[in-house]
Order: C-alpha cells, then structure tokens, then sequence
C-alpha cells in the first residue's frame, strides 16, 4: 500500500477509521528529549495529551506494511485520534480459519508426500509450544485498539479484524468443513488469532487510575498555579487548593472505579464455564468456555447454559432468553440452520451466514438457554462463530467501554469562551510586564505576578464546575426512577425538540386482548364473531392456526412465550404438551410440541361430542419463528392419524394476502382491513396451506421456508384491542405544549398506528394525514410516490363506504411568527419500505417529508436508527422512548435514549427508566433543562469571577500591589465555592414551558448579559479606585498611617502598635476599597445570575443558595463597616473613615440596582431589540429544519396534492441528481 494512501479500517461501518503507518525515528526522538528538557516535561505532556502530534513527532510515514506504529483517526465528526503499536506474532500460518497443513506444508518431493505433512504437524504442535526458531513458523503483524485485534492481511494490504465464521461462511461450508470440530492443534493454533474466549473488563488499578487523572489538563494547570503561588509566597492558599483536588481526585476516582467494578462483576458472572465440546475424531470432551474458538463444536446441555460465545445451530431447536441483548425477556425459539447439501426439491438455498440476519438459528453470547429439544439419540450441537469481544455481548459492552464523546454545543462553546479568557490573560499579562518594567520591579518578581495574573483569569475550577449541576440533576432523576450510564447527556435532554416514540409497551399496553375474528368462507367474509371457544370451531383450520402458530413453551410447567402468541393461544381454550424423550421416538426424528383441545371445553356438551374429540391431537413438526423483516411466523403440523400435513401461516394482513392465492383473498380485503385499522386495532391476518402425503418427516426439516409460505389460503383476520396507557395522552399533551414534536416509530400497521397517533393527542382531530406511498424503481420505471390522504377514522363505519376519500386541504398562514405553525396542519405516514425508497431516491424530498413525518410504521429495527439519523441530519435534538430489542440501535442514535426496559441491555440507553410509562420523558427534559441553565449559570458566573477578580488584581498591579494570601482564600472558598455549590441545587421547573433555551455560551443574549455585567463591574470598582484617592485623609499607606483616628465606631479593644513589614505592599486604602466592592459584586451577579422560572425553580426556594448569601453578606457587610481587629490583621485589611465606609456601601448598592435592571431589560426586551440590531429576522435561521419550514412558506405545490404521483428522474449529469416530477394519478393511462 503507498506510503501517502489514505486507507480505512471497518470501511462502511459505524467504527470506521482512517489508518497510517509510521516508523519511529532516530533523530526525531532526540530532538523530542531534548525539548522535554528545556521544557521542564511540558512537551511530553503535550505529547500525552494529542496522541496524533506525539507520533508524528517521533516517527516517519510509511506504508502500512512496513508500520510500526499506526496513527487512527474516526471519520465522524468528532475526527478523534488514536495511536497503536503493532505487535509481531510467531505462527504457523497468516489465515486461521484455513487448516495447518495446507499454510505450512513444503513442496513435495521424491514422492514422499506422507512424511513431508507427517513432518509439517509435527512442527505445529512444537511452534504451538514454542519449541521450534522463528525461522521455521510466519510472523504476523497486529495491532490492538479497544479489546479488538487487527491483523495484517497481505490480499488486502491493509490490517482487519477476525471476523471468524461471521463473514463469509456458506451456510453449506457451516454443515460441510465447519460441522466435524477441530482437532486439539487448530484450536490451538486459531488461539493465537482470536484470543481468550473472554469478554473480559479489566478494573485498572488505583495507581493507573491515578496517573491518568493526575495528567488530566486540569489538574496540570493547577498544578502550574499552586508552585507560581508558592514562590509568590501564597503558601496557605497553595495547600487549601491541593487539599480540594486531592478530595476532587479521591472522588473521582472512587466514581471511575465503582463504575468498572459494577460493569466487570455484571459481565464476569456466568462468563467463564465448563462446556462440552466434539473433536474432530468424534470424541467429547469438557474445557474451559475461555479456551473455546471459531470452529468448534459445542454440546448444548439439556438443562440450559449461559451462552459463553456466538454459535449456530447444527440440530435441534432451543428455547432460549435474550434479555441480556435485547432487553426483551420474552423466551424465543431458535432452530437450526437449514442444510442446503440435502438433495431434495424445494430446499433451502445456499446463502452466505450473517449473525444479524439468520438471529433465529443464532445463538447470542450472554443470552440464556432455557431448554432444548433434540433428534433422538442425538445431541443438540453448534458451531462457534465468534468469540470474546467479537460477539454481541462483546460489542455491547465495547459502545461502554468506549463511549463516543458528546457533540454538545455547551462544551464547544465553553472551550471557545475559555480561549477569550486566555486572550484577556494575555492583556493583562503584557500589562504587567509592561508596568512593573517601567517601576522597577525585579525580573523574578515580574515573571512570578505576571503568570499569576493568567491563574487568576483563567479559573481551574471551572470543569468541576460545571459538572455539580449534572450531578445533583443525576441524583434527582435517580429518586424518580431514571437512571444514568452517561450523565453528560443530561444536559442535551434540556435541548431535546423532538421525541420519537414505540408504540407498543410504550404508547400502548404490552398486552392484547381478543376483540374478535373474522373468518372467510368462500371468497367473502362472514360476519364478526367475539367468541372463538365455540364446538363448531374445535376441528377448523383457523382454530388450529391459533393453535399451533406460535413459539410457546413450557418452563418449569409454566406456558411462556410472546404476549401476542399467549393470548392468542389462550383464547382457543386448548392444552399444550411437550413430549417426553421416550415418546419422540414415535416421531422420528425429531419431537414434536402437541396441542388439543381442553376437556373443559365440552363439560357442559359431552352427549353431543364424537368419540374422536378426545383423542384429537395435533404435533407441531417444524415452526419458522417470527421475523421483523419478513413480519410473519409459520408453523408445519399434523393431526395424530392423518397422512398428510397442513402450513398454518400469520402475520400482517397485506403481507399474508400476498402469499395466498388471489382467489382466495375477499374482494373487499383493504376495505375491512381499514374498518379496524383506523379504529386503532391490531389486526392479524391467518392463512392454511394443505400438503400431500409425500412431503415426509425428513424432507420438512431442510424444506425452505418461501416454499412452505406460498400459494396459502386465506382464512381472515384475528382483532385485537392494544389499549392506550393511562399517561400516554397526558405526556404527549404537555410535550405538545411546549413545542416539542413527537413521532411515532412502529412495526405495527400503518392505518393501526394512524389511528394510535390520533388517540394519543398525536395528531389533532383537525389535522390531516398524508400517506406516502413509495415504489422502488421496476421494470424500467424509476420511483414513484403516490400521495393518498387519509379521512378522519371515524369510529363506526360500514363496509360500503370504508374506502378513503381524499381530503383536498387548506393551509393557512396564521402569522405565528416562525412559520413553523401552519406546518402543523398536516401530517405524513409511511411505511418502512416507503421510507427505504425515499431515502434512496428522494433525498431531495427527505427533509421535507420527515419536517412533517409523525407516523412511520412497518418500521424494521435499522430503519429506525437511519430515521433518527435523518431527523439529526436537519438539526433535530432527538430523543427516542422505547422498550424492546427494536429500539435498542435508535436508543444509542439518539441524543438522548431513555430505555423503559430495566433489562441489561438497557445499558445500550443513557438512560433507563423504572416505570414502564412515557411519565419518564418529561421528567428527564425537565431536569435537562435544569440542569443545561444551572451549567449556564454558573459558567457566567465563573467568567465573572474571573473577571471580577482580574479587574482588582490589574487595579492594584498599578500600584504595584495585589490582594493578599487570605484574601484570595476567603474569596475563593467562602464565596465562590459555597456560591457555585449552593447555586446548582435549583430543582427543575414543575412544567414544561414553550420558551426554548439557549443552544450555547456563544449566544447575542448571553454574550451581552456578561458583557454587561462585565462593564458595570469594572465602572464601579474603577470608581471607587479611583475615588478613595480624591479623600482629603488619603495618603501612600504606612504603618503610622491612621486614617480612622477620628473614627467613632472603632471597636478595637485593644490598639497593637507592633506591625510586620509589608514586602508585598498588601495594605492600602486602595486594597481595601477594591477588596470589599469585589466581594459584593460576587454575590450581586450570584443573584443575577441564578436563574430560576421557567427551567428551574426560583432562586428564593433553593434555601441553601439563600441561607448562604444572608451570611455572606451579613459577614461582610459587618466586617467592613466595624473594624475587628483580629480579621482586619489575618484579612490584612487598613483602616478607613467611616464615611468611607459608608460611601463604598453607596457604591455596591448602586453597584447592585444597575446589574439587576440591566439584566431585566436584557431578560425582557433583549431578544428583540438584539435582534433589531443584527437583522437577525432577515437571516437564515441557524437549524435546517427552520430553513425547510421557511422554504416550503413560499412553495404553492407543497403539500402534495391527493391522488397524485411524484416521480424520481435521473438527469444524464451533475451525479445522478434526482428531479422531481409531480403528476396527476388519474391522468395516468
């Protein structure tokens, strides 16, 4: 690969990296120890802290083949580097999924071909053992980045990872060379590639742990402060700064290592096992699971295991929890892989493995076995495809382990505001410089105060800061049921516009209740029936598919399964029982699940019951679970005495109606489908299929699965009733209210989710739905949407007059300001395969579809990630609410994703709540906002700080003077730190309020509010700088000096004529004057800074924060207007007429009146009349979807008109852009 090539690791995928090589390199490395020197070790830290400079000064580029250091960088948008080493590996071969002999084995010659592999295995096993020189085995590259291995693949000239039998495996090779085990040195051998079996997370110690928080910037910076204020003689001050960041280390320590110990003891149980596994020589043998490999063969106990590793079903079937995964602890079937080397007709076809597509023959590591079933005589075996952090399990617990950084606006403009400060440091640091010179002031006493003017700008506390409000807003989440794996996103739920929604388990109750059936006899539907335990019924094909078309089990005698297929089952009133092993041998080979009818059922008419209803039986043969992607389940079965079998088939009605035979299928089919649907119900479809006696036992168990679904016949529709949650409705009003979108993101059925939508409060009563309808390009056609508009769903419609008439619309522009209102008027709904299709070839309309998007339906997991992605894409802060294994890819996507699943998958959510309601949401978006305007708050109260602090220090550099020591402390620990402590305990506002907060720092209306309190601060302390030198008692301060000789209210008790010399020039009567206005300016923009209604509750209910201010100032005010002796020496404070102490206190509460007015005006008139200022009305909004929402204003075809037609053209140039053409439907020939 050329040196300057750019090359990707995980091309296309969610981790994919940029990778260069580089060599290390002599002289650079000398040059790099010789800066470290002269820089006292600040360009090794320099070095430590961005990874990609501390390679490329040590090291050369090269090609990748050649790396011995590897330079990674992530293509998103945070574009974070890493570095890594490359290893070098002695080993028999480069491939470890290919056997030994062929890798190592030399050409044959003389004819002795035996000796020569007898010769190459025996080499094997001693390389294995380390027994034989390098000359004789392969060296192999590799490189380690977070727990996954790349290695160096000469085809490609690039490194990868080991995918295993995970990627390009034939499911015929899974039967063939990868179904007889391995022997006990490819195993070996495949262990030098794939490693333990282990997904393992190390607890670092406290040392390393201490020496990466140590390093952090932070605490180098302090570290850099407390030796300046050490030489500038601050000694106290300097060990009251190390005693609270030892504290804030210990702390932070504990809180790193508790989170480890929590996330290894949680993957640590039940991780390492014995486990059973077969030889290449058909022996069976116990071993560790952490020695287990891709290839091996393992013996799935009767009892159940806790999957050590990713494998795939050779035989039988398991009943297996995958809560760990999926965060659903509803048991599923898997079934073995179909084998595609049986010659029969109608069998499976080849396909290619994929762990995520072929899930029903997988079973996932973490994931419970709860039971098997088996061939008789015959053990339950599969095959390992990936191991340690290659597996699902693996990866989860990688995206904890390595979380992406948060892309927050706060952050990025904090670190801006922080290089404003710097430049400020920088003024105030020539200043210095500049004034000391001209007095005469010795060089180390000008390096020492001019560095320490940038301490004083630049606040270290501030990161600690701002995270005390996240953590009290994390403590009050925790007491109303939500928990938190990534408190940093606490503050994006206070920016969360948009909500995406499940619908069941979270809109709507996890159970479903019969409404009723529908059967069809002879081409036309029969009239609803509410009751299906009827005698006339018991032998039905459309009773036996409720029967038997289902994945349910007995554990520990009790039935378990889908809530669906458990109700469905319970309303037929039958009895299901799994044979015991000495009964399947009457099915060979495999054993069947029974179900029949119950005794009960004909207490009541047993005069009236054949003889053969007892003995009416009917075995489950082979089940095809249920698939989100195909949205169907099917069943083989088989009365007891019958020759022949039936297919019994349910699903989603327009996806059943398409495998039955037309005829079939009722005229009036979409019709009475919409009748339901629109009145929010579920709707499942049931089909039959009748097979012939020569479709044999064998022959069924590799039969594919499309062979089985088609040519059925349709027998109609099973109503269920899936009901609101009590909160739904009020949760979703208030997000309404406060100008906060809700969507809705179902597998469900489009009209059903329509309907939900409507009832919810979703969509308004006078709101219109647009569906849109996308083709995919066929036959030469390019895609279409059709625009059909839905009517209103009344609630009692009759057949006749069920079909949707379209609903011309009008929309209205009623000045609401931002234009975004009359978007309200009208909704869009799609389906997943619409959305897939629109995705792909109308992205110009993408934006505006999903600008108005509510409903999205027949949604598959990764389309509901590739939907959150889309809403992010015009600058959504998306919020996704749901609760099972669907979600889990759009929980993670989101800026925020609240799991209502307390399962252990919900750690792939930020957040989790205890309750199983929507109640959650706005209670995590209210604590967000709270939690976003605390960290604002006390941000500018901070840069005021230091501002304010800056202004008195570069006031009295002037004078050649400074505060003192214990000036600076009781500043910086009585006030600041009880002020930003005390001020971050705001609770969150009881509602939720339109009003929109702030994005950020770098905002018109917070840029003036600290600019303003900036300037005022600076005119009252300059004022009085300057006005305590016009007093006719003032003079250059000495120790004789006695400005308050004719002061009456001294209460000195007794007069110290014995004084210390004042090197530093601390006391004066400007020190003194500075001193006391900075101190009340601190507390004056506490005040105006601590924000309260509408995100946080106002300030005179947070009673600490109140408590606090009263005796600071009370202490305050007392000390300076009556002179204590004891304080005035430790504060090192002079005396000053009582007038002038009294002039002071006119100048803080003019101080005072100025900051609150101004910030009031600011508060109320600000935004308009900054936006007066800046034409910011005329100027394209900042968010996209604002821009859309303006564009589409002026457009008069949008929305789209009923009936017609929007179709994709692909224009000869500029890249395949897309152009719309809209058409009438009805113009179409």
């Amino acid at each position: 690969m050329a040196k300057g090539e750019k090359n990707f690791i995980n091309k296309d995928k969610e981790d994919e990296m940029e990778i260069y090589g580089y060599k290390q390199c002599l002289w650079k490395l000398v040059l790099v120890a010789v800066g470290v020197i002269c820089t006292g070790g600040f360009l090794l830290l320099l070095l430590y802290w961005m990874p990609e400079w501390s390679v490329k000064a040590t090291c050369t580029q090269t090609s990748l083949k050649e790396a011995e250091i590897v330079l990674l960088r992530t293509t998103d948008e945070f574009k974070t580097w890493f570095r890594a080493k490359v290893h070098k590996l002695l080993s028999p071969g480069t491939d470890p999924m290919e056997n030994l002999e062929p890798q190592i084995s030399k050409p044959v010659e003389n004819g002795h071909e035996n000796d020569t592999n007898r010769l190459s295995i025996d080499q094997n096993k001693m390389l294995l053992q380390g027994k034989i020189a390098e000359s004789e085995g392969v060296l192999v590259r590799y490189f380690v980045h977070h727990s996954i291995t790349y290695f160096w693949n000469s085809f490609l000239q690039n490194f990868k990872d080991q995918k295993g039998l995970a990627e390009g495996v034939s499911w015929s090779a899974i039967h063939g060379q990868h179904s007889k085990g391995l022997s006990k040195e490819l195993e070996e051998y495949r262990k030098l590639f794939f490693g333990l079996n282990e997904v393992k997370v190390k607890v670092p110690s406290v040392f390393k742990l201490l020496f990466k928080e140590v390093l952090n910037p932070f605490y180098i910076f302090q570290l850099f402060s407390v030796i300046l204020w050490t030489f500038n003689g601050y000694y106290y001050y300097g060990v009251v700064i190390v005693i609270m960041s030892l504290i804030s280390i210990v702390t932070s320590l504990h809180t790193i290592r508790k989170q480890y110990v929590m996330l290894h003891d949680m993957v640590a149980a039940h991780s390492i096992i014995r486990v059973s596994v077969c030889r290449a020589n058909s022996e069976i043998e116990e071993t560790l699971s952490t020695d287990l490999v891709p290839g091996d063969i393992i013996v799935i106990p009767t009892n159940g295991i806790i999957m050590p590793c990713d494998s795939v079903l050779l035989n039988g079937t398991c009943i297996v929890n995958e809560s760990m995964l999926t965060g659903e602890s509803v048991p599923v079937t898997k079934i073995n892989l179909p084998n595609p080397n049986t010659n029969f007709k109608c069998l499976e076809e080849d396909e290619i493995y994929n762990p995520e597509q072929h899930k029903r023959y997988t079973l996932f590591c973490g994931s419970t076995v709860i039971q098997t079933r088996f061939y008789t005589g015959e053990l339950v075996k599969a095959v390992v495809v990936r191991t340690g952090f290659g597996t699902t399990k693996g990866q989860l617990v990688r995206s904890i382990l390595y979380p992406k950084p948060t892309d927050f606006k706060l952050y990025r403009d904090a670190y801006l505001f922080l290089l404003c400060l710097v430049g400020i440091a920088g003024i105030g640091f020539l200043y210095t410089v500049i004034n000391s010179i001209l007095n005469g002031v010795e060089i180390g006493t000008i390096i020492i105060e001019s560095l320490d003017i940038i301490t004083i700008t630049v606040p270290p506390a501030l990161p600690a800061a701002l995270t005390i409000g996240i953590v009290f807003a994390q403590r009050r989440l925790k007491k109303v049921g939500i928990s938190c794996i990534s408190p940093q996103r606490i503050n994006t739920c206070g920016q969360l516009n948009l909500i995406c929604f499940d619908k069941t388990g979270t809109l709507t109750e996890d159970g479903l209740d019969i409404w009723g059936i529908q059967r069809v006899q002879d081409n036309s539907f029969l009239p609803c029936e509410q009751s299906v335990c009827k005698e006339t019924l018991v032998k039905s094909h459309f009773i036996a598919c409720m029967a038997t078309c289902h994945t349910l089990t007995k554990i520990d005698g009790k039935l378990s399964g889908d809530p669906l297929d458990l109700k469905m089952f319970e309303e037929t009133g039958w009895v299901l029982e799994e044979a015991t092993e000495e009964e399947t041998a009457l099915y060979n080979p495999i054993m069947p699940t029974v179900v029949r009818p119950s005794k009960q059922l004909f207490l009541a008419k047993e005069a009236v019951i054949d003889r053969d209803m007892s003995s009416y039986e009917i075995g489950i043969v082979r089940q095809f679970p249920f698939s989100s992607a195909l949205q169907r389940m099917s069943v083989i079965a088989r009365v007891l005495g019958e020759k022949h079998m039936d297919a019994y088939l349910k699903g989603a009605p327009e996806m059943i109606a398409n495998l039955c035979k037309a005829e079939t299928v009722p005229t009036n089919f979409s019709d009475v489908l919409k009748i339901y649907t629109k009145q929010g119900l579920r709707v499942i479809a049931l089909a039959h299929r009748k097979f012939g006696s020569k479709l044999t036992w064998h022959k069924l168990q590799n039969i594919n699965r499309d062979a089985i679904e088609s040519n059925m016949e349709f027998m109609g529709f099973i109503i269920m009733q899936n009901k609101l949650k009590p909160d739904s409705f009020s949760v979703l009003e208030k997000l309404r209210k406060a100008n906060i979108r809700t969507v809705m993101v179902t597998g469900d059925n489009m009209l059903t989710a329509v309907s939900v939508a409507r009832n919810s409060g979703m969509i308004l009563p006078q709101d219109k739905v647009i569906i849109a309808e996308a083709m995919p390009p066929k036959d030469g056609k390019t895609a279409k949407i059709h625009w059909l508009y839905a009517d209103n769903a009344p609630r009692n419609l009759d057949i006749t007059t069920a079909a949707s008439e379209a609903i011309d619309i009008k929309v209205e522009n009623e000045g609401s300001g931002d234009g975004l209102h009359q978007m309200n008027r009208y909704h869009f709904a799609m389906d997943g395969k619409s959305f897939s299709v629109i995705n792909e070839h109308f992205q110009d309309l993408l934006s505006k579809l999903i600008l108005n998007g509510t409903v999205f339906a027949r949604m598959a997991p990764d389309q509901k990630t590739q939907l959150v992605e889309a809403f992010q894409n015009v600058d959504y802060y998306v919020g996704m609410c749901g609760d099972g294994a669907n979600d889990c890819g759009a929980l993670k996507r989101a800026h925020s994703g609240i799991s209502l699943s307390e399962l252990e998958a919900s750690v792939a959510s930020p957040f989790t709540s205890r309750t199983p309601n929507v109640a959650c949401v706005p209670n995590l978006i209210r604590e967000g906002r709270a939690a976003l305007m605390t960290s604002f708050c006390v941000f500018k109260f901070m840069a005021l700080y230091s501002i304010i602090q800056y202004l008195t220090v570069t006031l009295l550099y002037s004078i050649l003077s400074n505060l003192g020591e214990l000036q600076f402390l009781f500043i910086d620990l009585a006030i600041i730190l009880s002020i930003v402590f005390t001020m971050s305990l705001n609770a969150a506002w009881k509602d939720l309020d339109p009003q929109k907060l702030p994005s950020g720092l770098i905002s018109a209306s917070m840029i003036f509010s600290v600019l303003s309190q900036i300037l005022i601060s600076a005119v009252f302390q300059t004022t009085g700088f300057l006005l305590v030198k016009q007093q006719t008692w003032y003079e250059v301060w000495t120790p004789n000096s006695d400005a308050c000789s004719s002061s009456k209210l001294n209460l000195t008790l007794e007069h110290n004529d014995t004084y210390y010399h004042d090197e530093k020039n601390i006391k004066n009567y400007e020190n003194i004057t500075v001193f006391f206005i900075s101190c009340f300016q601190y507390l004056i923009v506490a005040i105006v800074f601590s924000k309260g209604k509408p995100f946080r509750q106002p300030s005179y209910k947070n009673y600490p924060f109140v408590v606090t201010l009263i005796l600071l100032y009370a202490f305050i005010f007392f000390i300076m207007m009556f002179r204590i002796e004891v304080i005035d020496q430790v504060l090192q404070l002079v005396c000053v007429p009582y007038k002038w102490r009294i002039t002071m206190i006119l100048l803080i509460l003019g101080n005072a009146v100025v900051s609150f007015v101004t910030e009031e005006v600011l508060d109320r008139k600000g935004k308009r009349c900054l936006s007066f200022i800046f034409c910011s009305d005329k100027r394209r909004p900042k968010a996209k979807y604002k821009h859309v929402a303006q564009e589409l204003l002026l457009d008069p075809d949008w929305p789209p008109k009923p009936k017609t037609i929007t179709e994709a053209k692909t224009k000869p140039h500029r890249n395949n852009a897309c152009q719309i053409i809209t058409v009438d439907e009805q113009k179409i020939p």
